[in-house]
């Protein structure tokens, strides 16, 4: 997947362009026909002619961020700034696959660096967290891998990282408990200080907009 501008009278909009490898299409819906009919479907029936070939391209396009580099990401707008208070970009949406089950978690990300020379565009931290939740994931995996990623690629004073997400692992099968929410976090540098991170806790707490 990728994006495409187009700009017409001066006007510039976005529009979202959707590639599939037909060969691993091809494949994984080939097995997606072989699940229907072990789970007592009839894959030749109408409503499912052509599921196989949508559930291919639906968990392509969920894992595509095995083709995305975040470290391309970060550098790609790297600026030098003499700037050394807390970045934060919080709120940003998480829709990742479980990797025990391959069932979804949602949830928001929370993320905060302290340049030290250099700093990043704001959309590329969440580019960086859309680049691995679009994977098969554990949730502290996937907060541990933001926050390297970050700390590598621009070396910051520190880093901060707090996700909190909904496993429909466990609303949907299992323990089947509806209403939890796992929360991790993961930190670098300044932020394993007490007052630095309190500051950061209350900040993406805050309602400022």
């Amino acid at each position: 997947m990728f994006y495409k501008v187009n700009g017409e009278n001066g006007m510039f909009d976005y529009e979202r362009i959707e590639r599939f490898d037909p060969e691993k299409i091809k494949h994984l819906a080939s097995h997606y026909k072989e699940v229907l009919k072990l789970i007592g479907e009839d894959p030749l029936r109408e409503g499912l002619l052509k599921t196989p070939s949508r559930v291919a391209k639906a968990m392509q396009f969920l894992t595509h961020g095995y083709d995305i580099n975040p470290e391309d990401i970060i550098n790609s707008a790297k600026f030098k700034e003499d700037y050394r208070e807390m970045v934060i970009v919080k709120d940003i949406e998480i829709f990742s696959l479980c990797e025990h089950h391959i069932i979804p978690f949602i949830g928001k990300a929370h993320v905060a660096y302290i340049p030290d020379g250099y700093i990043t565009g704001l959309s590329k931290i969440a580019r960086v967290v859309e680049a691995y939740s679009r994977r098969l994931q554990v949730q502290e995996r996937l907060t541990t891998q933001i926050k390297e990623t970050i700390q590598k690629t621009l070396n910051p004073l520190g880093v901060a990282v707090v996700i909190e997400a909904k496993h429909l692992c466990m609303v949907m099968r299992g323990v089947q408990k509806q209403n939890s929410v796992t929360t991790t976090s993961d930190f670098t540098g300044a932020f394993k200080r007490e007052e630095t991170r309190a500051e950061f806790i209350h900040l993406i707490g805050s309602k400022l907009h």
